[in-house]
């Protein structure tokens, strides 16, 4: 008898998830069809299924302890998770126009050997550009900019060039392997139902399936790296290091982490995987660093404490305050982190969370940085971060309200999406709090991680 309870408690478990990955297919469905309408989907669909599938995947997770004993279903989990990414590829990109720049540095790549040099403007009257670039090169933004993506991310942009010109859909496949291919490296660092939350997430599914976006190729290589640290690998974690910060300069704040215990041959393999990725094209004459440092000096968008300071001093001033802070905090977590046990894995929730926060870009694809890691290491600030800041699309472009910036916000959305955000950090204190003082300081809880 206690046997066949427990094969029906299975298959009512089974069931449940299911019933969540099927209800949020059908919204990934939905959200598909509008995106192949005319013009951009209305922002009240989008919302209404990003809240959809965050109730779905989010109450999943949190119910699962409460429907009985037993590991997360692995194949469900996968399945779903695929079934989600391919609502991506039929539906595509929307809310952004960043691919036409990923389109077009394929085309410059394999067509002179290095996307590098010059801005998208110097071939607008060039004879040379076929008629389906030519389109392409019309929508790309900041044209008079030279491309800002890392040498990793062209070859990522080449080959999906090379399996077919000038298609978003080809892009959108390579990235979603990838994506995919994380995680599976999550499954080796954490439970089955703590990968759920990033397998499934909204804004994952959003970012990479169907906008295309191409962090993620950075943050399976930062995972790469973790892993292969964790198993005392680390020549190669070195390497995986040097490729993610070859694809996104982001990656430089985990390296430390990551090698913390590492020897000095470590850190030359990284600097010569580094060099060897820049060398040619350098060699050739450019790089992204000129347009980094454009961006670092005079882009905002979406902006949390930076935004609180802008107001008080100017523009400079507070980005070197905010850079101060973010230098501070990352030493301190550097050298509490000296002290962790070999092979722990790096808060990168808590890095880039921090880096995030102080940052005067913060677009909503910036939180594929620190959502890996904190499904390693759950926390409610975090997951809830990633659905509020879905918040950060509601700007006069996609409103069409003519009274607003195109990339303005109305006055209600920061604080609204970034006071969501401090409510969950309080609560997630809170609880990790009360549960110290019940276990004498021992771990908390699935949403109050330990410190």
């Amino acid at each position: 008898m206690e046997v066949t309870a427990s094969a029906g408690t299975a298959r009512r478990r089974r069931a449940l998830v299911d019933a969540a990955g099927l209800g949020c297919a059908l919204g990934y469905g939905v959200l598909a069809w509008v995106a192949r309408q005319p013009g951009e989907p209305s922002l009240v669909v989008f919302l209404a299924v990003a809240g959809w599938t965050s109730l779905l995947t989010f109450g999943l997770y949190a119910g699962w302890g409460c429907w009985g004993e037993g590991p997360f279903p692995v194949g469900r989990l996968l399945v779903w998770a695929v079934a989600f990414r391919v609502c991506g590829l039929a539906g595509g990109p929307f809310f952004e126009d960043d691919f036409y720049r990923y389109l077009w540095d394929g085309y410059r790549f394999a067509q002179d050997g290095t996307p590098y040099g010059a801005a998208p403007e110097a071939f607008f009257t060039d004879p040379g550009v076929p008629a389906a670039f030519q389109d392409v090169l019309d929508q790309v933004n900041y044209p008079e900019l030279p491309t800002i993506y890392g040498p990793v991310t062209q070859l990522v942009f080449l080959a999906a060039y090379g399996l077919r010109p000038g298609s978003v859909f080809a892009l959108q496949a390579v990235l979603v392997l990838v994506d995919l291919l994380a995680i599976g490296l999550l499954l080796r660092m954490a439970p089955a139902r703590g990968v759920l939350l990033y397998a499934w997430c909204p804004l994952v599914v959003k970012e990479i399936a169907f906008t295309a976006h191409p962090d993620g190729v950075a943050v399976c290589l930062l995972l790469a790296a973790v892993v292969l640290a964790r198993d005392g690998r680390l020549r190669g974690a070195a390497a995986c290091l040097a490729l993610g910060a070859g694809a996104k300069v982001l990656a430089l704040l985990l390296v430390p982490l990551v090698l913390v215990r590492g020897r000095p041959a470590h850190w030359a393999v990284f600097a010569g995987v580094l060099a060897l990725l820049y060398l040619p094209f350098v060699w050739r004459g450019g790089t992204d660093l000129a347009t980094l440092a454009v961006f670092a000096r005079e882009w905002e968008f979406n902006a949390a404490l930076y935004g609180l300071l802008t107001p008080w001093m100017p523009g400079g001033a507070a980005r070197l305050a905010c850079g101060l802070a973010v230098a501070v905090g990352w030493g301190w977590y550097y050298l509490h982190h000296r002290r962790s046990a070999a092979g722990a894995v790096p808060r990168g929730d808590r890095v880039y969370g921090g880096f995030l926060a102080l940052s005067p870009v913060v677009n909503p694809w910036y939180l594929l940085w620190l959502l890996p890691f904190a499904a390693i290491r759950p926390s409610l600030w975090a997951w809830t971060a990633s659905a509020s800041v879905l918040l950060a699309y509601v700007t006069g472009l996609n409103l069409n309200d003519l009274t607003l910036h195109p990339f303005g916000h109305p006055p209600w959305v920061r604080p609204v999406e970034y006071g969501l955000i401090a409510a969950a950090v309080g609560c997630h204190w809170l609880a990790g709090r009360r549960i110290r003082t019940e276990t004498g300081g021992g771990p908390g809880g699935s949403w109050a991680s330990a410190p």
